[in-house]
């Protein structure tokens, strides 16, 4: 009776871990060129003349009414990060990456720079 209440327990426990396991989203950022027709909530950010839509931390281009995945150049500038960034020590400096994204926190904004 008693090894019978053992397993149970270690059943549930297993179970417990892998309803764990199965709710883990991995995000990947999508290849540049990948092309998408909607966003969700995206922002329009102009930099030297061109248009960037910025959503869920991926950049795009817009084609008439599709999206492209793209690099964010460098120096375009955003109010927040998105959620789940990394603060990094690089050289001495402060930076903040996101899906292989760099940015620099300048005033009360973020500035996408190389590394």
């Amino acid at each position: 009776m008693r090894n019978l209440k053992v397993v149970l327990l270690v059943m549930i426990f297993l179970g417990g871990m892998a309803a764990v396991n199965a709710q883990r989203v991995v995000k990947i950022y999508p290849k540049h060129g990948v092309v998408v027709t909607t966003l969700h909530k995206p922002k329009v950010i102009v930099h030297k003349g061109a248009s960037f839509h910025f959503s869920e931390g991926v950049w795009y281009n817009i084609r008439g009414k599709k999206y492209i995945v793209c690099a964010p150049p460098v120096g375009i500038t955003v109010r927040h990060l998105p959620r789940g960034h990394k603060v990094v020590r690089y050289k001495g400096r402060k930076l903040y990456k996101y899906k292989g994204v760099w940015y620099k926190k300048k005033g009360r904004a973020y500035i996408i720079v190389n590394v």
